[in-house]
């Protein structure tokens, strides 16, 4: 790629619905959901792309995922499973190279500048990434490859499922011109609105701004969509960075102020920490909890344990501590997100209560 770094973007396809789809052949071509009971109180997890075709997501209640599609099939998570699953994919992907940043259980960026085949090719390299995990797994995953972390993560997302994308350096601008606003990694729901609102729908839109008024109207991430518009992302792949948080957020599709709803999407947001925390092997000892509500005001609140926390319950029980003081159900919301920060390995021997007497 006329002598830039050459980045993979893997990303497995449907990750934990196919997993189930793989292990109980019933549920092959069919719409899976993996999530909480459709008849108690719970949201979706992940769902299969024959699920998805009804317009059943991430995060949706399961109640209503079942009313949009009421011949799903709904399964518990195996969280174990798929943490083994993917500690076979990665695997596979450092037969490739040393230089990996999984970004959770199913997907991870690769820098194959230089690689262990010693390939000039990237998109070769993805193939036989695609294939090795194939065939060993027996899922597919998607990939993208480009030059840089932003363009491979938006190119492997264009041929899901099982498919392959690449943005050459001299076809970028012109293929972000094209691409619709929303498809930019980096920009949500909230923004994107925005940037309607001011006439960019597509990059090319965006492009015409100048930095200092993407900057009025953004603030920092002005600078940020300036840059990327134009193909610009100079951040490594980094397999051995210090993260000082974990996180997960979600702006919900409707206000509101149901209590049990909200209790529900914030066990999955605790459940996807934790998966983020197993993956990386460690824990957070301060846990910080998010809200915006109706009217966009965003409140935090804390507390900093003197143990770290491992689990999602864990999580929970701290969370349920701080959002007694918040408005959560005297008041609409429309975003909940959970922060673990104060991170530790998970190797690190937590205190042992001691018997009595101590001799």
């Amino acid at each position: 790629m006329n002598g830039k770094k050459k980045i993979i973007h893997i990303d497995m396809d449907a990750f934990y619905a196919s997993v189930e789809q793989l292990d109980k052949p019933h549920l092959r071509n069919r719409p899976v959901i993996v999530g909480g009971n459709p008849q108690k109180r719970g949201v979706v997890a992940a769902c299969s792309y024959e699920a998805r075709e009804y317009g059943i997501h991430s995060a949706m209640p399961c109640s209503t995922a079942a009313r949009l599609c009421p011949r799903a099939i709904f399964t518990a998570p195996r969280m174990q499973r798929y943490k083994d699953i993917s500690a076979e994919v990665m695997s596979i992907l450092a037969e490739f190279t040393d230089l990996i940043e999984p970004l959770s259980l199913d997907e991870a960026y690769l820098d194959v500048t230089r690689n262990r085949e010693n390939n000039p090719s990237a998109t070769r390299i993805a193939e036989k990434i695609r294939y090795r995990i194939h065939t060993a797994t027996g899922l597919t995953a998607s990939a993208g490859v480009s030059y840089n972390k932003f363009l491979a993560k938006i190119a492997s997302d264009l041929n899901k499922p099982d498919g392959i994308s690449i943005v050459p350096p001299d076809k970028a601008v012109s293929f972000l011109d094209l691409l619709p606003i929303g498809k930019f990694h980096g920009i949500g729901k909230v923004t994107e609105k925005k940037m309607v609102r001011l006439g960019i729908t597509h990059g090319r839109d965006l492009r015409r701004f100048s930095k200092e008024d993407l900057l009025f109207h953004f603030g920092r991430s002005g600078a940020f969509f300036y840059d990327i518009v134009r193909g610009k992302d100079d951040r490594p792949v980094q397999s051995s960075r210090e993260r000082k948080s974990i996180g997960s957020e979600t702006t919900l599709q409707h206000d509101t102020s149901d209590t049990g709803l909200l209790k529900d999407i914030l066990s999955h947001l605790a459940a996807k920490v934790e998966k983020a925390m197993q993956a990386r092997e460690c824990g957070g000892a301060c846990v910080t909890l998010k809200v915006r509500y109706h009217d966009f005001r965003t409140i935090t609140r804390s507390v900093t344990l003197a143990e770290p926390l491992f689990t999602s319950m864990e999580i929970l029980r701290q969370v349920d501590r701080l959002q007694r003081d918040t408005e959560i159900g005297k008041r609409k919301i429309r975003l909940l997100g959970i922060t673990l920060s104060k991170l530790s390995s998970k190797n690190v021997q937590r205190p042992v209560q001691l018997m009595l007497p101590f001799d």
